[in-house]
């Protein structure tokens, strides 16, 4: 049984001793913790806190354990039982609430599961704010309340978030409904299940095909939205006549799409194709972090925008959007932010903006695909003796090139005129992960090899 504590928060696999696993008696201190931090910090004047989760079996157990320890520590509770991270994020900015809860692994597999923690902006607590939770956990330094709190069932939010996204601006309801499309989507067997047929209809999606749309956390296959992980919609998509097919993770944060012949758009281009739709409409910056694929610049540079890069996590990229006032922004695993809908990736965002793009230019996924420059990432690992100084040996790499364009907020990433590549140590095992892009597969796969080679070389 694993238990993995960061500052994002704590997940695991499920059971365990009262020291393994993610059991109830590691919910009710992460959660308690998790309560008093924000108590002390939150700058909204309500008691609420949030919760929401995924169709994750687990679910079934955790939830009423987080939102009866909420209860316990004296907070009220607005438990939204089956939900989207996104409509999550949404209901407490939207309730005025001073923190969230989210249960979910997000793409891990269905033995997993997590407590993801919000502010009350509904974004993800910051590093420094995370650390404080893992702090307090660790000390045991929280009280319980002899006046519980109130429990409030709420099943109102997934019409909300419908609502709130069709009212986008550039959200064009008509041109979708003019376009007759018929769309197929991968549910994953998750709360997309439950959104996202009514979320269709009412966008004007003429037809819509689901495949494993029974919310009962029994995932078909593995929940990453890879293309590995997706042949049962690319199968349908070159048989059935959709004209786009769509995959979410179990969490509905991030979004894959699959085009009219069964091909892969690719995950790095979601965010490409809708910014490359925002920026034709709204000057502005563009924002992904350093390990997304060079195309988004690119993009940008075509609009006469500028673009920004940002340490990975997501919390990483919306502090340099705020920063930069970047209009679109996200990561390169399908991760669409857009600032009007949420400070937060929404795939429901993602593919009404994408809906809206693909009617707009009266062309096929496929050819849309074909209008961006084409990258290609090779993500490899290189594995080290534990007795490595890590941080030591990325030093010595920034030096070996020092001679090209460096980055290191967030480990090391060279800049070479044609191709980069990004190298970030693992903060739970002794390895360096090594991101590479270039303009074809097996120049970023040698990319990453020779700076394997070197790092093994120097070690």
């Amino acid at each position: 049984m694993t238990l993995i504590k960061s500052i994002s928060g704590i997940r695991g696999t499920i059971g365990g001793s009262p020291t393994d696993g993610l059991n109830p008696l590691s919910v009710v201190k992460f959660t308690a913790a998790y309560a008093t931090f924000i108590r002390r910090s939150s700058k909204a004047s309500s008691n609420i806190i949030v919760v929401g989760r995924d169709a994750r079996p687990s679910g079934s157990i955790i939830k009423p354990i987080v939102t009866g320890t909420l209860s316990a520590m004296g907070f009220n509770v607005i438990d939204l039982d089956f939900a989207t991270t996104p409509t999550v994020e949404l209901a407490v900015a939207n309730e005025k609430a001073c923190g969230g809860i989210i249960l979910t692994a997000s793409h891990n597999p269905v033995q997993w599961n997590a407590l993801k923690l919000l502010n009350e902006q509904g974004e993800f607590l910051s590093a420094a704010d995370g650390q404080e939770v893992l702090d307090i956990a660790e000390a045991d330094n929280f009280r319980f309340c002899d006046r519980p709190g109130e429990i409030i069932r709420c099943d109102e939010w997934d019409e909300k978030h419908i609502r709130y996204i069709l009212d986008l601006d550039l959200v064009d309801v008509d041109a979708i409904r003019a376009a007759n499309f018929h769309v197929a989507v991968d549910a994953v067997n998750s709360v997309g299940g439950i959104i996202l047929p009514p979320f269709l209809k009412a966008l004007g999606v003429s037809r819509t095909t689901i495949l494993n749309g029974a919310a009962d956390g029994r995932f078909a296959h593995n929940p990453e939205p890879l293309p590995e992980n997706l042949s049962e919609l690319s199968d349908l998509m070159k048989t059935s006549n959709a004209h786009v097919g769509f995959a979410v993770d179990p969490d509905v944060d991030r979004l894959a799409i699959v085009c009219e012949n069964g091909d892969f758009f690719g995950e790095e281009y979601t965010l490409v194709a809708v910014a490359d739709y925002i920026l034709s409409h709204t000057a502005g910056a563009a924002v992904s972090n350093l390990s997304s694929s060079r195309a988004l610049r690119d993009v940008a540079r075509s609009h006469g925008c500028d673009y920004h890069t940002a340490a990975v996590g997501e919390v990483n990229v919306v502090d340099k959007m705020k920063a930069t006032g970047a209009v679109i922004g996200g990561e390169g695993n399908g991760g669409v932010i857009y600032p009007p809908a949420h400070y937060g990736r929404d795939a429901l965002a993602g593919i009404a903006l994408f809906l809206s793009h693909l009617a707009h230019s009266g062309t096929t996924p496929s050819k849309l695909r074909e209008a961006y420059p084409s990258y290609y990432i090779s993500k490899q690992k290189v594995e080290l003796t534990p007795q490595v100084d890590v941080d030591a040996l990325l030093r010595r790499v920034r030096q070996r090139f020092a001679a090209y364009d460096i980055t290191d907020i967030d480990g090391v990433k060279i800049d070479f005129p044609d191709k980069w590549v990004h190298l970030r140590k693992s903060n739970t095992e002794p390895i360096i992960r090594i991101y590479a892009e270039a303009r074809t597969e097996a120049e970023a796969g040698e990319l990453g090899a020779q700076l394997i080679r070197i790092i093994q070389e120097i070690q």
